[in-house]
């Protein structure tokens, strides 16, 4: 970008971010996507400055992005925006816990990112303490206590009874889960299946740290685990292994909901054993660049 028009947008995006006016949003959403750094720090600085005023939601989208900036200066200003939308940021919540605990974040950027989780959570228990909650399975009226147990241990809503028996159900479903796990791999971790074995092998030779099989919750009210999770690129990978209908729907399904989250997605398919390693790398060196 020319210096000159640089500076124009530089100056624009603080005169509309102290301008107090929320009709201006759509322009620094623009402004958002711009190539200079230092104008979409400014642009997410600004959309800050219009919390309480502006479409939340349509602010909240506009700065998540932001979140994956190649520059630490404009996540760090996104940060603190998403932080001064309180509970109108909740669905960034799960990009800033991982930001949190991402070891190739800058401190600082880890830091902020810790304080705006902490503050967007509160203002999400103080929100949820003035609204009337009901249990998603039998409909009853919920106590605040069975409301906060719920939504930490299922991120749903359920009665103290209904807990009881979906936690059950959990238990019965990860114990089958774990059993499945029968295939070894070189550095030691049980895996499902071959394809996901291959990975393992795959990252572990490349010396990149992973996750497996971990329960995360990417979309509010929603909870699912990723087969891996590289917390030094925020890379989530999924091996698509099965054919049926009903596990395609399921693929979708999940898919989606790291499209809505602007997850970064590595897609494998059990097709892709024999060029596993080649097309795992490829896709990984694309979402680097």
């Amino acid at each position: 970008m020319h210096k000159e028009i640089e500076k124009q947008h530089k100056k624009c995006a603080v005169e509309l971010g102290n301008s107090g006016d929320p009709q201006v949003l759509p322009e620094l959403i623009g402004l958002t996507a711009s190539p200079a750094a230092q104008v979409r720090r400014l642009a997410a600085s600004a959309i800050g400055k219009l919390a309480q005023l502006a479409d939340a939601p349509k602010a909240v989208n506009a700065l998540q992005p932001l979140l994956r900036d190649d520059f630490p200066q404009v996540r760090q200003y996104t940060v603190n925006a998403l932080k001064a939308y309180g509970k109108d940021a909740v669905q960034a919540l799960s990009d800033l816990r991982d930001m949190a605990v991402n070891p190739a974040e800058t401190q600082y950027n880890q830091n902020g990112a810790k304080r705006a989780v902490e503050t967007i959570e509160e203002a999400r228990r103080i929100e949820e303490r003035r609204v009337e909650h009901c249990c998603q399975r039998c409909g009853v009226k919920l106590e605040h206590d069975e409301y906060v147990r719920s939504r930490k241990e299922f991120q749903r809503s359920f009665c103290n009874y209904c807990f009881d028996e979906v936690f059950l159900e959990r238990r019965n479903y990860e114990t089958k889960v774990e059993l499945q796990k029968n295939i070894r791999a070189k550095d030691g971790t049980w895996v499902q299946s071959d394809g996901e074995r291959l990975i393992c092998d795959i990252l572990n030779s490349e010396n990149i740290r992973y996750r497996y099989d971990e329960r995360f919750r990417i979309l509010d009210g929603y909870a699912i685990r990723p087969d891996f999770y590289l917390p030094e690129y925020d890379v989530y990978v999924e091996y698509w292994g099965m054919e049926t209908t009903d596990y395609k729907i399921g693929m979708m399904k999940k898919q989606q909901l790291y499209q809505q989250q602007w997850k970064r997605l590595i897609s494998l398919y059990s097709q892709d054993k024999p060029r596993m390693r080649e097309l795992l790398l490829e896709k990984l060196d694309n979402l680097k660049a």
